[in-house]
C-alpha cells in the first residue's frame, strides 16, 4: 500500500513538473515573438480597395507596438484565392499571416468546387479588424427613397430592374441576391469587371441599383448622383448617421457585410496567436487608429480567435445558402 502510494504521488509530481515545463515554454515563445519581420499577405492587388489601405495602416500599426517590421505583400489572382492559398500552405510559425476577407475564405469555399484550401481547417484564426458595411444605391431616377418603395416597385415589375456588381461571387453580387431572397424581389443581374464601372453605369442609369461599400458610394450620394437607400448591416454607419439599415426598414436581420481578419496558417502555436490577437486588440483600442478605420466607413470590432473562428462558420454557411440559391458556382 505504501508503495502504491509513493508511485502515485511520483506520477503527480512529474505530471506537475511536465505542466510547469509546458507553462515556461509557452511563456518562453510569447516573449521571443517575433525575432525577425513578419509577412503580411494582401490577396488583393494594392490600392484596390479599403482594406488595402487599413491593411496597411494596422501593419505600420503593429510594427510600432511589436517592434518589428510587418511587411505588407499584396499577393493578387484568382478572386483573392491565390494570396489566400499561400498563406495556408505556409509554415504555422507567426511569420506569415493573411490579411482575411469574407471573399476567399467565406464565400469562395462554395463558389470554386476545386479550391486549394480549407477556411475553417487550414487557418487558425486570430482577430478580427474591421466590419466593412455595404450600401444599397440607385439611380435618382428610380421612383424609390427607402427600401420598402424600391421593393413594392421591384413587385410591381418583375425582371425589369437591373443591379450591377462588380463581378459574379463577389459580395456586391451576392448582396442583390441576398435583397432578392430576402424581399422576394427579380431582380436581373448585370456583372462588371470591377467596382468602379459598376457603379459608372448606375449613376448613368445603364443599371438601376448596386451594393457597394460605403465609401465607394458616399461621393456619389452626397452629389446627388446615387440616392441611399440603407445599409446592409445590422448598425448604422458614422458616415451616414442619417441612413436606416436594412433590418430598420424591415428586413430583419439582413446582413451583407465585408470584413476584414487576420488568420494565420493552422497550427500557429496558440502563444503567439494570442500575443498577435492582444496586440491588434491594443491597436483597435487606439484612439488614432480606431479613428482612421471610421474614417474609412468602417467598424473597429474586436474578436478573440475563439469568437472569430465561430463568426467565420457562421459567415460561410450563410453565404453557402446563397450561393446555391443562386446555382453559382465557377471551374
Amino acid at each position: 500500500m505504501m508503495a502504491t502510494k509513493i508511485a502515485m504521488s511520483w506520477r503527480g509530481c512529474a505530471c506537475m513538473a511536465v505542466m510547469v515545463a509546458v507553462g515556461a515554454v509557452t511563456h518562453a515563445v510569447a516573449q521571443s515573438y517575433p525575432s525577425r519581420p513578419i509577412r503580411l499577405i494582401m490577396p488583393y492587388p494594392a490600392g484596390s480597395s479599403s482594406n488595402d489601405i487599413m491593411g496597411r495602416a494596422l501593419a505600420l500599426r503593429l510594427s510600432a507596438q511589436m517592434g518589428q517590421q510587418i511587411v505588407f505583400d499584396n499577393r493578387p489572382g484568382a478572386s483573392g484565392t491565390l494570396g489566400t492559398e499561400m498563406v495556408a500552405r505556409a509554415q504555422p510559425d507567426g511569420y506569415t499571416l493573411l490579411l482575411g476577407i469574407n471573399g476567399p475564405l467565406a464565400i469562395s469555399p462554395s463558389v470554386y468546387p476545386k479550391l486549394g484550401y480549407d477556411s475553417v481547417r487550414d487557418f487558425a484564426p486570430v482577430a478580427m479588424v474591421a466590419l466593412v458595411p455595404y450600401i444599397i444605391v440607385i439611380n435618382p431616377s428610380v421612383p424609390a427613397v427607402n427600401i420598402k418603395e424600391f421593393v413594392a416597385l421591384a413587385k410591381a415589375q418583375p425582371g425589369k430592374l437591373h443591379f450591377a456588381s462588380s463581378g459574379s461571387g463577389g459580395t456586391p453580387h451576392l448582396c442583390g441576391e441576398l435583397l432578392k431572397t430576402v424581399a422576394g424581389i427579380d431582380l436581373v443581374h448585370v456583372p462588371y469587371k470591377g467596382g468602379a464601372p459598376a457603379i459608372v453605369d448606375t449613376v448613368a442609369g445603364q443599371t438601376q441599383m448596386f451594393c457597394p461599400g460605403v465609401t465607394g458610394a458616399l461621393q456619389f450620394v452626397k452629389q446627388g448622383k446615387l440616392r441611399a437607400l440603407g445599409l446592409t448591416v445590422l448598425k448604422r454607419s458614422p458616415l451616414l448617421p442619417d441612413l436606416p439599415t436594412l433590418h430598420e426598414q424591415g428586413l430583419t436581420g439582413f446582413d451583407a457585410s465585408s470584413w476584414m481578419a487576420i488568420v494565420a496558417p493552422a497550427k500557429t502555436p496558440r502563444p503567439i496567436v494570442q500575443r498577435l490577437s492582444e496586440e491588434i486588440a491594443r491597436a483597435l483600442n487606439h484612439p488614432e487608429f480606431r479613428n482612421f478605420i471610421l474614417q474609412q466607413g468602417s467598424e473597429p470590432t474586436i474578436m478573440s480567435p475563439e469568437e472569430l473562428g465561430t463568426y467565420i462558420r457562421s459567415e460561410i454557411d450563410k453565404w453557402a445558402k446563397v450561393v446555391k440559391l443562386v446555382g453559382l458556382k465557377v471551374d
